[in-house]
């Protein structure tokens, strides 16, 4: 994949912040498919779980059109599945929850498809991993899509409560 990612933006956060925006004005509609990456992301409140939402040229997707499964993995428990239709939005780890103690962050990857296709679901893969507050690391494997078919312009990221502290958000083309 050595030169086929083509960075089109790049959010640093080093201070709180409710939410980050990835996409909108720095969105190109010439790639089928998107990678984003989210990197050593901290919660400034405890036991809260990373979100995330699609994106539309009128701001977030908020509807109850959200569907998603995964397979959920943990250091200090078996792994287990975590579905759902109809809910708000996305979250990273779902029974997995980060916050405010030494090394407790979220990483990941999500792959985007079919987000400038407004005839067609958008839908995402993602991949992740998280060192909790139990302390036990989990990962992740699952898809999610919005079940509307619109097109779609990126992602907002944001806490189920507090804010965002710290963390690296990069979005990518994948060059056809």
């Amino acid at each position: 994949m050595a030169g086929s990612l083509i960075k089109l933006e790049e959010v640093t956060v080093s201070s709180a912040v409710s939410s980050v925006t990835l996409g909108d004005d720095k969105w190109d509609t010439s790639y089928d498919v998107y990678m984003v990456r989210y990197n050593n992301v901290t919660i400034d409140t405890d036991t809260i779980q990373l979100r995330w939402r699609y994106r539309n040229s009128s701001g977030d997707v908020i509807s109850a059109n959200y569907d998603f499964a995964r397979k959920i993995l943990r250091s200090n428990a078996s792994f287990s599945n975590s579905t759902g239709t109809g809910a708000g939005g996305f979250t990273a780890f779902r029974t997995v929850s980060i916050g405010t103690g030494t090394q407790e962050q979220a990483n990941g990857l999500l792959y985007l498809f079919n987000f400038n296709n407004s005839s067609e679901y958008s839908f995402h893969t993602e991949e992740g991993t998280s060192f909790d507050y139990q302390p036990a690391l989990g990962g992740i494997q699952g898809g999610g899509a919005v079940t509307v078919a619109e097109a779609h312009t990126g992602l907002t990221f944001f806490p189920s409560s507090g804010n965002l502290d710290s963390g690296t958000f990069t979005l990518y083309g994948l060059k056809k």
